[in-house]
């Protein structure tokens, strides 16, 4: 009930951070869900068959194995991979930081590489680094940070 408050009813463009949940969501009639963790081989078949489902099951890549993975296993029907490139703007958990040079030659790879199984929607970072903050000035100055490094990147 508080996903569909949340999205105004619309059970659309949600964030989960496990299968399992991008499963209940999907049960619950949402079909616009992004699974916030890039996409591990072993969750590969689970992804796959969510992608094939939902309307707009979105997954996230930091690396080029991740890409080749996805482009090895295209998915039927004429669906594509609908792919955030997940950027490490200080979480240091997961992602590819933005001022590394491998981070623009992957966003143009997943963009210009095969648009027809895998396309690039966006770029994506999580904040988790605000986690250990102890007050709302530390969170903002993270919060800052971040969005100057996303802008930087996605100006490249």
């Amino acid at each position: 009930e508080g996903a569909a408050l949340a999205t105004g009813g619309t059970r659309r463009g949600i964030v989960v951070s496990t299968l399992a949940e991008a499963r209940f969501f999907a049960a619950g009639g949402f079909d616009d869900i992004l699974y916030a963790f890039p996409v591990p081989r072993w969750r590969l078949a689970e992804c796959s068959a969510l992608a094939q489902r939902l309307q707009a099951f979105q997954v996230l890549l930091d690396s080029p194995e991740g890409l080749e993975l996805l482009l090895q296993n295209p998915l039927p029907g004429g669906k594509r991979w609908l792919v955030w490139l997940k950027l490490d703007c200080g979480n240091g958990r997961a992602g590819i930081r933005p001022a590394d040079p491998e981070a623009l030659a992957l966003a143009r790879a997943i963009a210009q590489g095969s648009p027809e199984l895998v396309t690039l929607v966006g770029v994506y970072a999580h904040c988790g680094n605000t986690y250990g903050c102890r007050d709302i000035p530390a969170i903002q100055a993270i919060a800052r940070d971040t969005t100057a490094a996303v802008v930087e990147f996605v100006t490249a």
